[in-house]
């Protein structure tokens, strides 16, 4: 079967199990487990045999025990640290010291292990594969990881819960990070007794997991087909849910394992066997493949009755009620009677009850939000809006991404019309050369209120390179200004305009 017929067949929002082939694909700053303690070892010792005399004697029925490596190289690393205080390693024993001055013991192993993987800078060659990345999380529900990078979270704007954390989380919207993060060095999961005392408090994390595997389909990614998370995680399934049942075939059938092969354009969904030791044979599915870009395009493409982002945004509500406090709840079919202010869960008739997601204004402060995901359904809504023919809105991107827009030459012929009176109304004052926003920003001869009419002028002359321009857009401060809307509009124009 062909993945875009395989993910059509989904009946509820997918979750991703990403390990750490993903960040081996993307990132520049990137290690296997082995790869990783070789590295802290090297940097330790400087002597590339150390660590090879550490695996020697981690060997069991054949495999590598690195949990137990990672425990020996611990005890050497803090105790090398503790007789060298101002030495290489000086910046982690600063971090080390600060804690234990608020009484926070946490290993210096562990807080080097946090920066040394903290940078998430993309392989350039891969850059384009991650904006393709990024259109699927408008349908994905949720996310698990045993990476301790901030890769996932920086991309998907999920919320990372870490630890027992997991516990008080909405499904939705959430990267459960089950081996901890280099945001918190102290609940790193890598030693013996790290995985001992996870193991003895794991079990009702391991409900809450199990209940979202039954639910939704889980797509492996990262993974090998013979990797002891995949293996853990069946056995804990199939503890629980009769191999023979229906609801085992259903979760069965919603297991999908991505299997990278170098090279490879496949995009056969197959049936794969997974032999667990002391339990029966496991039917899964497998796509082995190097083509990530077709995956994602299935993914992004699926359209179910209710968006992952609606599920998002009435689990909040719900949880706010759950929690008590002052929130009233009305069940109504008049929408007119609630107050603007009002949570809403509307629970009526289609006839009488309408829900838009965005408002106009919405879509231009979320617009590349909108963009990186390429979120057709809901641009679908500006057929709903009413654009005024005084209002600026960047019509360009959306049109590439939405083709069902009925008023898009209008709106386009609106939007130049706006650009071209902003540029004429832009001050000689402004029309000074720089190179860079900043260089606008620091310039104390152009006023404050001038400022972004300058960066405007530059953008659409070219002298400001558009990147450099959505960079600024991005981290604009108040995105319901008109200043924002404007310049907006213009960026928009550039790039996309025809």
């Amino acid at each position: 079967m062909n993945i875009k017929d395989y993910v059509s067949g989904f009946s509820n929002h997918p979750i991703l199990f990403i390990g750490t082939g993903v960040s081996l694909r993307y990132l520049e700053n990137s290690y296997t487990w082995d790869g990783l303690l070789r590295h802290v070892a090297y940097e330790l010792s400087g002597n590339y045999e150390y660590y090879l005399d550490l695996k020697s004697g981690s060997e069991v029925d054949g495999k590598y025990d690195y949990t137990k490596i990672a425990t020996d190289l611990e005890k050497r690393f803090n105790d090398d640290l503790q007789k060298d205080r101002n030495g290489k390693f000086k910046a982690v024993n600063d971090i080390f010291y600060g804690l234990m001055e608020k009484d926070i013991s946490c290993s210096r192993f562990k807080i080097y292990l946090s920066k040394l993987l903290k940078k998430t800078n993309v392989k350039p060659e891969m850059q384009e594969e991650v904006s393709e990345l990024k259109k699927i999380r408008k349908n994905i529900a949720s996310i698990i990881t045993t990476n301790y990078d901030q890769f996932i979270e920086e991309n998907f704007e999920f919320i990372p819960l870490i630890g027992n954390d997991i516990l008080l989380s909405n499904p939705y919207g959430s990267v459960y990070k089950i081996h901890g993060c280099v945001s918190d060095p102290l609940r790193i999961i890598i030693t013996d007794s790290d995985y001992s005392h996870f193991n003895s408090k794991y079990e009702l994390i391991r409900a809450q997991l199990l209940s979202m595997f039954i639910h939704n389909p889980i797509i492996f990614l990262g993974y090998g087909i013979g990797d002891d998370n995949i293996k853990s995680i069946l056995k804990t399934i199939f503890t629980y849910v009769e191999p023979n049942s229906d609801e085992a075939d259903k979760i069965r059938r919603n297991f999908l394992l991505v299997e990278y092969e170098k090279g490879s354009d496949s995009l056969e969904v197959v049936e794969h066997d997974i032999d667990l030791e002391g339990y029966s044979t496991i039917r899964i599915n497998k796509i082995k493949t190097d083509n990530f870009k077709a995956i994602y395009a299935a993914l992004s493409e699926l359209i179910l009755p209710v968006s992952a982002m609606d599920v998002r945004k009435v689990q909040n509500i719900v949880k706010e009620i759950y929690a008590g406090g002052d929130i009233k709840v009305n069940i109504t079919e008049d929408l007119d009677s609630i107050k603007n202010s009002d949570k809403i869960i509307a629970i009526g008739s289609s006839k009488t009850i309408q829900y838009q997601y965005q408002t106009a204004s919405e879509m231009m402060a979320n617009y590349f939000k909108i963009i990186d995901e390429s979120n057709s359904q809901l641009l679908d809504l500006i057929n709903k809006h009413t654009i005024q023919s005084a209002q600026y809105f960047p019509i360009f991107g959306f049109s590439k991404i939405c083709t069902s827009i009925k008023r898009v030459e209008e709106l386009k012929a609106q939007q130049r019309r706006k650009v071209e009176g902003a540029l004429d109304a832009v001050p000689d004052s402004c029309k000074a050369e720089h190179a860079s926003t900043h260089e606008v920003l620091e310039d104390s001869n152009i006023t404050e209120s001038n400022k972004i009419n300058a960066i405007l002028w530059l953008a659409n002359s070219g002298a400001i390179e558009l990147d450099e321009v959505e960079d600024f857009l991005r981290n604009f401060e108040d995105k319901s200004d008109t200043p924002y809307r404007k310049l907006l509009c213009v960026y928009d124009q550039k790039k996309y305009g025809d």
